[in-house]
């Protein structure tokens, strides 16, 4: 029988090497890796060394080194078929049928890998070129670099009118109508004469399996009249969005090296991560979490950090999540979960508070069994035994579903330790016992949860009305999601960002930009790399490189320009935010940014706001680092360094100072456009 390299490498999806290999040999963890004594000689010190994440084991007395397909050969003497077919019997694989097609299908996987990597370098290809300039400022938005681009291979699909664009294009290398129909590329079906893109006016995201090889794409549209914001591939021979994770191949490997599993939702939280200094995180393909995606995390980390918006859907995603890992929960396989801010995602987080933000939320990750206890316990009143009774059914219940036995009697004991401690009397008597029963309290003394009318980890006041006697309240949780940001991160500027005015040189690059469109034509590139602190200035942005667009703003007319950039940002529904920038420049005295001012002076102007706006971001990077260093060793070289930094700062702003005024008597106005 002849397995296909597809079939193999589920296979050891499916199956870590610790697994087979701790079948035979007594393994211990040892770092990221088990060791144990050889079963290919005999040693007294073990020198067998297996490593889950790169999926191989290495014997260093016997110098042997191979997968668990090796293995299996080596130490029970099996040919290659029969050891594939023992380990797909104890993973649960059905084995592949022997067919004369199975050759040809084999055959025909390649053949549409091949399509589906002409289709990435044409979206690649797509996003460089002028016809990707609205990508290009969409990305710069999101502050996703041309380097970063590269690395996950970004593209773009044409907008309409194109409805053949990729499908010409494919069609000029040889590729049949039939190919790209397999692979997703286009939408075909009875009522449709004419198959077309699947994929249009759209920022595309290659999705790779464990090999780097593109199986599928997802695209974010960049209207906002569309069914679909975000669009993925269909299911295909190379594509099953249930068995696959969004930057995987990556992760695996920064895993491997010590970096945090972190799952974040979608693509460019993934992208912001990543260029965030996290490197092993990975995202779900438009579905929620599936029992594959989670044994592929498992491969990766004993306890993968689920990382998830703040709002309300977030919350909800998290408790979905705890529900699917229950019962595959494990001795030292667990999961962690990090609720964002409100009202934030991690692209969010990353653009407003950079590393150290983002540190700060994941260092607050909750348990498994946090989660579950907070899920249970939201918004419940229990002021009578019959509603106690039922929650600590619902625990029970919730427990039994672990399958793995030593795990399910610590989550028992976990949970009725919670109960016993929340709904207690004071002085301990008469409450919850480790059986899971309630007593009467002694000497007839009224039920009341202990530490009622105290600040607890809620944020509230206990759980039943404050005093110490008389009768007790009812006792009602907060209905709130959990938020995990410390109150330092709380109170930050982080968090007080999005409600912050706009600052007065970001907003004078914007009003630039609206009053001389015509910088855009050679500094559009600049434009979209610019640092960014607010996020409505992000969004004026990504308008006004979209409004530039228009074939009518490259009218030789300036004055026209300004005029039509205006027009099409209020139409794009920028009002608000144009009345926001406006109101963040408190000096008239900037001609250059004015309508109505000199070329020279406009330029001038430009270049001066871009030089003072790189070099203070420049020396907020550099603040950061001098304040980590002076609290981990509070030097005299490092407190001179935080000083310095500081002056520097200071001198930029008094050299914005300088701007002002810049061409008021210069007496050069539209005349010398």
């Amino acid at each position: 029988m002849r397995f296909t390299p597809q079939f193999l490498d589920e296979l050891r999806a499916r199956l870590s090497v610790s697994e087979v290999v701790g079948k035979r040999v007594k393994l211990k963890k040892a770092g990221r890796e088990w060791k144990g004594l050889s079963p290919f000689q005999q040693e007294k010190t073990p020198s067998f060394y297996v490593n889950d994440q790169k999926g191989f084991y290495h014997d260093f007395s016997s110098g042997k080194h191979g997968d668990i397909i090796t293995f299996v050969m080596e130490t029970d003497g099996l040919p290659f078929a029969e050891a594939v077919e023992r380990l797909a019997s104890m993973a649960g694989l059905p084995l592949p049928a022997v067919t004369p097609d199975s050759a040809r299908q084999e055959q025909r996987r390649r053949t549409l890998h091949d399509v589906m990597e002409l289709a990435a370098k044409f979206f690649a290809e797509t996003l460089a070129s002028r016809v990707g300039a609205k990508a290009r400022g969409y990305l710069a938005d999101r502050a996703i670099s041309p380097a970063t681009q590269l690395q996950f291979r970004l593209g773009y699909a044409p907008p309409p009118p194109e409805r053949f664009a990729l499908k010409e294009h494919l069609g000029k290398l040889g590729v049949s109508v039939d190919d790209m129909i397999e692979t997703g590329l286009l939408v075909a079906g009875d009522d449709i004469p004419v198959p077309y893109d699947r994929f249009r006016d759209r920022v595309m995201f290659p999705i790779t399996d464990m090999r780097g090889r593109v199986i599928a794409f997802g695209g974010r549209a960049l209207e906002k009249d569309v069914p679909a914001k975000y669009l993925n591939s269909p299911e295909t021979p190379l594509f099953h969005k249930g068995d696959n994770l969004y930057n995987h191949q990556t992760a695996r490997k920064a895993t491997h090296d010590g970096s945090a599993l972190i799952v974040v939702e979608g693509y460019v939280d993934v992208i912001a991560m990543v260029t965030s200094g996290f490197p092993g995180a990975v995202a779900p393909l438009g579905t929620a979490l599936t029992e594959n995606q989670l044994a592929l995390l498992w491969k990766m980390a004993d306890e993968p950090i689920l990382c998830f918006d703040g709002d309300r859907a977030g919350q909800k995603a998290a408790y979905r999540a705890a529900d699917l890992a229950l019962p595959f929960l494990a001795p030292g396989k667990s999961l962690r979960f990090a609720l964002l801010p409100e009202g934030q995602d991690p692209d969010d987080l990353a653009r407003s508070g950079g590393r150290g933000a983002i540190e700060e939320v994941i260092a607050a990750a909750r348990p498994l069994a946090d989660m579950i206890w907070s899920r249970e316990l939201e918004g419940g009143n229990f002021a009578t035994p019959e509603r106690r009774a039922a929650l600590e059914a619902r625990i029970k219940e919730l427990s039994n579903g672990i399958r793995d036995e030593v795990v399910r009697r610590y989550y028992r004991q976990d949970l009725a330790e919670r109960l016993q401690r929340t709904f207690a009397p004071e002085g301990g008597r008469g409450g919850f016992v480790g059986r899971g029963n309630f007593r009467p309290g002694a000497g007839g003394r009224p039920f009341q949860p202990r530490g009622a009318g105290q600040p607890n980890r809620f944020g509230g006041q206990g759980f039943a009305s404050q005093g110490r006697r008389g009768a007790p309240g009812p006792t009602v949780l907060p209905s709130g999601p959990y938020q995990a940001a410390s109150p330092q991160l709380a109170a930050s500027p982080i968090m007080r960002g999005q409600r912050s005015a706009i600052s007065r040189r970001e907003a004078l690059i914007l009003q630039i930009l609206i009053n001389h469109p015509w910088l855009l034509h050679d500094h559009l590139e600049e434009v979209a790399a610019l640092e960014l602190a607010h996020p409505e200035a992000h969004k004026l942005r990504a308008g006004i490189i979209a409004a530039f667009a228009n074939d009518h703003h490259h009218s030789p007319d300036p004055g026209e320009q300004a005029e039509k950039m205006r027009a099409d940002i209020e139409k794009g529904g920028f009002s608000q935010l144009l009345q926001r920038v406006e109101g963040g420049i408190t000096t008239a005295a900037v001609w250059g940014a004015r309508e109505g001012a000199a070329r020279d002076d406009v330029l001038a102007t430009w270049h001066q706001l871009v030089a003072l706006h790189r070099q203070y971001h420049s020396l907020l990077r550099e603040l950061k680092d001098a304040e980590l260093a002076l609290g981990e060793d509070p030097s005299e070289a490092n407190l001179a360094w935080l000083r310095d930094v500081k002056a520097r700062i200071g001198e930029v702003d008094g050299t914005e100072a300088l701007i002002e005024g810049f061409g008021e008597l210069s007496g050069r106005f539209q005349k010398s456009v």
